[in-house]
C-alpha cells in the first residue's frame, strides 16, 4: 500500500471526480457513509456523539456523518467551530441538508462551554490532511477543549492539527485521538514517533478513490501489509534437504553477553535455515552447545571475546554478525579485516557491529553492497548524526542506503525498512510488549536465516520483520505485553508463520 502526500490526495479525489464521473459532495458522501458504518459497528447508538466541525470539508464530512448517525437512531450534537469565516461549498450544502432536530452550537469561543459526557464519542472534524500551519485562535481553543474531554476522541481522516506529511512545531495544538479512521490511504506521520503519539489506533476506510490514479502515482513510501509478506513466503519442497536451505554463520557472544547470540541463533533456526554455526569466544563454548543444541560450534582464539573471523566463509550462504559482540579493538579489527578482505557472504549486521562501524567511519566505506544493517534509533544517530525531526530521520535513511548500497531496518513502533533505491516500508506489526532487552537479537537472528535460504536483501527484510512482529503480536496475546521476553518471539515464530500462510 502507497503512502499518498497531502497534494497526491487531493489529486486522487480530483482525479475521481473527474474520471468516474462523480461530483465532489456525492465523494463526500461516500467518505461519510464508510466512516459511519465503522462507527455503528463499534459504539452503539447508548452513546452520544459530539460532532466538532470546522469550515472546509473535514467539517463537511463532519456534517454528514452527523445526518448519517442521526438517520440511524444516535444522539448528536453539532458544533460548528470559527465558521463565521469563509467556508467550503461541500461544507455548505451538508449544513444545508443537516435536520433540525440536531441541536447545532456555533463557537466562537470555548468559554463557558459544558463538558460533554465521558460515556459520549467525540468526533474531530476541525481540519484535515490539508492543513498546512499551526491551528490558533478558536481552533486553537477547541482542540484544547476537546483534549480536557473524558469522552472517546474518534479522528475523521487525520486529527486536526497534525500534518500528514511534515513535521509540526513543538507545543502546537493538536487533537489527541484515542482512533482515527483515514481514508483510503494512511499518513506518513501515522508511523512516527512525534506525530504519531496523536494518532492513537488508525484504521484505513476505503472510499473507492479511482484505483488508475493510485496504481500510477509514484511514492517513495509504502505500508508493509499482509498480502505483500505472503506474496515473498517460499514454500518447502517435498524432496528438498538441509542442504536446500542454507547454512548460516552468526559471529558473536563475549563474557556476559552470550545470551543475545543464543537468542539470535533460536530464531535463526525456527525461521528455517537448514545449517546453522555459531563463532563465540571460548567462554560461550559450553553456553552455546547447551543451549543451542541444534547449532554447530566454532570458538575464537580468546576466551572473552572475538578476534577474528572463520577463513573458509564461502561455505556460508549468509554471516550475521553483533549479537553480544561487544566493541573491543580486537572485534574492530576482525570487522575491518573482514571488509577490506575478498567479498563475504552476504551480511547482515547489527548490535555492535553497528556501533563499531560508527566509530571507525573508514570500515563503513568498506561496507559491502546489500547488507542488512538493523539499528535501533540510537545507533543509527551514530551512524548518521542526529536527526533534527523525524522526517529528517527519513531523509537519513534514504542518503544511508543509497550511498552504501544497503538495506537498513529503523527499529521502531513501526520498523522502517529503507532500500538503495530510496524506497521506504513501513511494518504494521508488533507491539510495545516487544520494547524489550533481546528482541533485536532475534530479528538478527530471523534476517540471517531467511538470507542464507536465498532470498533476497529486500525480502529478507520485509518478511523478516513483518514475522518478527507478528510473532510478537501473538505472543502478547497469550503472554501480555509486560510479560513478554525476547525468547518468547522465537517461541512463537512457528505460529507466525503458519498465520502468515493462512489465506483468508
Amino acid at each position: 500500500m502507497k503512502i499518498l502526500t497531502a497534494a497526491q490526495t487531493r489529486d486522487a479525489d480530483a482525479y475521481t471526480i473527474a474520471q468516474e464521473p462523480i461530483s465532489s459532495v456525492n465523494l463526500m458522501e461516500r467518505a461519510a457513509g464508510a466512516l459511519v458504518k465503522w462507527l455503528e459497528k463499534h459504539y452503539s447508538p447508548d452513546k452520544p456523539f459530539y460532532i466538532f466541525c470546522g469550515p472546509g470539508n473535514n467539517g463537511g464530512d463532519g456534517l454528514a456523518a452527523a445526518r448519517l448517525l442521526h438517520q440511524d437512531g444516535y444522539d448528536v450534537e453539532v458544533f460548528l467551530v470559527g465558521t463565521n469565516q469563509k467556508t467550503s461549498p461541500d461544507f455548505d450544502q451538508n449544513l444545508q441538508r443537516l435536520p433540525q432536530e440536531i441541536t447545532v452550537s456555533h463557537l466562537e469561543t470555548t468559554v463557558g462551554v459544558s463538558d460533554v459526557s465521558p460515556l459520549g464519542v467525540i468526533l474531530d472534524g476541525l481540519f484535515g490532511s490539508g492543513l498546512s500551519r499551526p491551528l490558533e485562535g478558536i481552533y486553537a481553543e477547541a482542540v484544547a477543549y476537546i483534549n480536557r474531554q473524558d469522552a472517546t476522541v474518534v479522528a475523521i481522516d487525520i486529527p486536526s492539527g497534525l500534518f500528514a506529511d511534515a513535521p509540526i512545531q513543538e507545543g502546537s495544538p493538536v487533537v489527541e485521538a484515542d482512533m482515527t479512521l483515514s481514508f483510503e490511504q494512511p499518513k506518513l506521520a501515522f508511523f512516527l514517533p512525534a506525530s504519531g503519539a496523536f494518532v492513537g489506533e488508525w484504521h484505513v476506510l476505503p472510499i473507492g478513490l479511482h484505483s488508475e490514479f493510485l496504481e500510477q502515482v509514484s511514492s517513495p513510501y509504502h505500508v508493509l501489509t499482509k498480502e505483500k509478506a505472503q506474496s515473498i513466503l517460499k514454500p518447502r519442497a517435498k524432496f528438498s534437504h538441509k542442504g536446500s536451505y542454507g547454512h548460516a554463520l552468526l559471529v558473536g557472544g563475549s563474557y556476559g553477553k552470550m545470551g543475545a547470540v543464543t537468542l539470535a541463533a533460536h530464531a535463526a533456526l525456527r525461521t528455517g535455515v537448514g545449517l546453522l554455526t555459531v563463532q563465540v569466544p571460548q567462554t560461550g563454548y559450553g553456553i552455546l552447545q547447551t543451549a543451542v543444541p541444534e547449532a554447530m560450534a566454532l570458538t575464537d582464539d580468546l576466551d572473552r571475546h572475538l578476534s577474528r573471523f572463520p577463513e573458509d566463509l564461502d561455505r556460508f550462504q549468509c554471516l550475521g554478525i553483533g549479537p553480544g559482540l561487544g566493541q573491543h579493538e580486537d572485534s574492530r579489527l576482525a570487522l575491518e579485516t573482514l571488509f577490506r578482505g575478498q567479498l563475504p557472504p552476504p551480511l547482515v549486521l547489527d548490535a555492535d557491529a553497528l556501533n563499531l562501524l560508527a566509530a571507525d567511519r573508514t570500515i563503513r566505506q568498506h561496507l559491502p553492497p546489500d547488507s542488512i544493517l538493523t539499528p535501533h534509533p540510537k545507533e543509527f544517530e551514530r551512524l548518521m548524526g542526529p536527526a533534527t525531526h523525524d522526517f529528517h530521520r527519513l531523509q537519513l535513511l534514504q542518503d544511508f542506503c543509497s550511498e552504501h548500497s544497503c538495506y537498513v531496518v529503523l527499529k521502531g513502533a513501526h520498523s522502517c525498512i529503507g532500500s538503495p533505491e530510496g524506497t521506504l516500508y513501513f511494518n504494521t506489526t508488533g507491539n510495545p510488549g516487544m520494547a524489550t532487552g533481546g528482541t533485536g537479537d532475534v530479528l538478527t537472528g530471523i534476517l540471517t536465516g531467511l538470507r542464507a535460504q536465498g532470498y533476497s536483501p529486500l525480502d529478507t527484510c520485509l518478511l523478516g520483520v513483518y514475522l518478527h512482529g507478528l510473532a510478537g503480536d501473538l505472543a502478547a496475546e497469550q503472554e501480555g505485553q509486560a510479560s513478554l521476553i525476547a525468547s518468547d518471539l522465537y517461541t512463537y515464530l512457528g505460529a507466525a508463520f503458519k498465520k502468515l500462510a493462512e489465506k483468508e
